[in-house]
């Protein structure tokens, strides 16, 4: 029984310093996030930081890759189902939008780190975002080829799918804020409503171009 309750206090603190260390990174970035700071919110010795990960490097590197991960095993899975490549990249979307809901520190902590150029990605980390693209650029790929999709920038629409979800989600404290000043006179949005209406918006602006029977090509 004492060896069960000394895992479970283990696995406890861990997940307290990740969450910790979420936040903080995301409100101050790596450099204003001090180990105190931390381990006081996760209410964990400081130098708990240093046993199970190694330092601040080492948890803030942990908390990428344990967020990330899962997501980029879905993601992936996209590529070995046989559906048509608007229904993947919509699934895509949902699955994106479903880790950074869970997440809501995440999209502070990214946007910071892109703010930064990137200083405290090691390539473990980088390589999570690049298969994220990757994925999408294939099922773009697969789409032209299947004609279920017209042809785009395979970059620039990534770049749309993440940053329309990322600011979505960063941006609803502020949309909180206002609404309770009275400042925005409106039922603010439910995150699943507007990833529907957003993965709507993506799969209709992908849709090939429809060309009118008899219609002549312009020269």
């Amino acid at each position: 029984m004492k060896g069960s309750a000394s895992r479970k206090s283990s696995v406890t603190t861990r997940d307290a310093l990740l969450a910790a260390g979420t936040r903080l990174f995301a409100q101050r970035g790596f450099d204003g996030a001090s180990l105190e700071t931390i381990a006081r919110l996760a209410r964990a010795n400081k130098a708990m930081i240093s046993y199970y990960f190694g330092g601040k490097e080492g948890l803030y590197r942990a908390i990428l890759a344990e967020t990330l991960e899962p997501v980029l095993r879905r993601t992936e899975g996209l590529r070995k189902v046989s559906r048509p490549a608007p229904e993947r990249l919509q699934t895509f979307i949902f699955y994106f939008a479903e880790m950074v809901e869970h997440h809501p520190d995440l999209p502070a902590m990214i946007l910071r780190e892109a703010l930064s150029g990137g200083r405290h990605l090691d390539e473990r980390a980088l390589g999570y975002f690049l298969s994220l693209f990757a994925v999408v650029r294939e099922i773009l790929e697969e789409g032209v080829r299947r004609k279920s999709l017209r042809k785009v920038d395979p970059f620039l629409t990534h770049l749309s799918v993440i940053g329309g979800l990322v600011f979505f989600f960063v941006t609803h404290p502020l949309r909180e804020r206002l609404a309770r000043e009275g400042r925005l006179p409106m039922k603010l949005p439910a995150p699943d409503a507007y990833v529907r209406h957003f993965a709507l918006l993506m799969i209709h602006a992908l849709k090939p171009e429809a060309h009118a029977p008899g219609s002549r090509t312009r020269r």
